[in-house]
């Protein structure tokens, strides 16, 4: 039997996926049901569009279901804090203000855990080349990132922890 991955997140998280899956039980589940039984109403299910859009929604539905229980069964909450490293540090949970050397940009991250990563918003994965390679490190510190892109390098301008 394969051992479960284990996903990482914030407990602000792991309590928004209870909440939207509490809410996919108990009021998504009974709307798609109605739905099915709305269509039923209209007669010959062998050629009944209604229904069979109803029984997609309903595998959509059970398959979101089934996805948010792997995640909070499997949840693995995480902190900032790293006791075997500086305070000042690049950990989970750090604000990292950073400087793209070769573009000369300048960016803004919060390093997260997977389930919440979201690059657009500037939220990266501690398990991502960049927040892999900003681990550990401290304002000032030159890192070399190994990217798909390629080698990129950025200069820490600051680090804020919670």
């Amino acid at each position: 039997m394969a051992i479960p991955s284990r996903y990482k997140m914030s407990s602000e998280r792991l309590e928004a996926l209870k909440e939207e899956l509490n809410y996919l039980e108990t009021v998504r589940e009974k709307e798609v049901a109605e739905l099915i039984k709305e269509a039923r109403s209209f007669g010959d299910l062998s050629e009944n569009s209604e229904y069979d859009e109803a029984k997609a929604e309903q595998g959509k539905l059970y398959s979101k279901i089934a996805e948010l229980k792997d995640l909070i069964e499997n949840a693995e909450i995480v902190d900032n804090t790293d006791a075997d490293l500086p305070k000042d540090s690049v950990t989970l949970g750090s604000i990292v203000q950073v400087v793209d050397l070769e573009e000369n940009l300048e960016e803004t991250y919060e390093v997260v855990g997977s389930q919440e990563a979201n690059p657009r918003e500037g939220r990266i994965s501690d398990d991502s080349p960049l927040g892999k390679g900003l681990h550990g490190h401290r304002a000032g510190d030159v890192v070399t990132i190994e990217a798909p892109a390629g080698q990129l390098q950025f200069k820490i301008v600051s680090v804020k922890n919670n």
